[in-house]
């Protein structure tokens, strides 16, 4: 099988996704998976979200990939998921398309796959909708991996993706359910 993930900016989501989906996959005991990122430069959730850049996307990658997965960040919009599911929806007639939100930014699954810091609460950090500039950034500072590949997230995203039974559990209206929907992917 072949996954492409689009994320709204791959610039640095890459370095989260393709080793927490990779891992994922292979924990998921799915034949082998060839799991990628599209590079296309989408310019932010916004564009993301439009049924025309997306379409784009898989016809560019149409016989390439056979599974496409739209990542963006929730940031705060709780209609967010609806406006997924009507482009799932739209999507669905011959493409395996699935779409989902982290809650609220795609750094949250990799906080959910470490071992946080004894005086942060996981519930804060589910529940702030700035995760990346509260959480995330300052322990990547606190690590001194600010000038490592896609600004700490390569390696903390490689960390966080040997716990995926952690961020399945610590994310299940997110991450897992895009899980459980992924094992009904023949």
């Amino acid at each position: 099988m072949k996954v492409l993930i689009i994320p709204e900016d791959f610039r640095h989501d890459q370095y989260v996704l393709k080793p927490l989906f990779s891992r994922l996959f292979q924990s998921l005991g799915k034949r082998p998976v060839r799991v990628r990122v599209c590079q296309e430069l989408l310019g932010g959730v916004g564009e993301a979200l439009k049924a025309e850049r997306l379409e784009e996307i898989i016809q560019d990658y149409e016989g390439t990939a056979d599974v496409f997965i739209l990542c963006v960040d929730r940031d705060g919009e709780l209609g967010r998921r609806q406006r997924l599911d009507q482009l799932e929806s739209q999507f669905g007639n011959g493409v395996q398309f699935l779409a989902e939100n982290a809650r609220e930014e795609i750094e949250t699954w990799v906080l959910a796959g470490l071992n946080l810091p004894n005086d942060w609460r996981w519930a804060d950090v589910r529940s702030e909708v700035h995760v990346k500039e509260t959480y995330f950034e300052p322990l990547v500072a606190e690590r001194g991996l600010s000038d490592s590949p896609g600004r700490g997230r390569k390696a903390l995203g490689e960390e966080a993706s040997r716990r995926i039974d952690a961020i399945r559990q610590e994310c299940p209206e997110d991450f897992d359910a895009l899980v459980r929907r992924l094992q009904a992917v023949p």
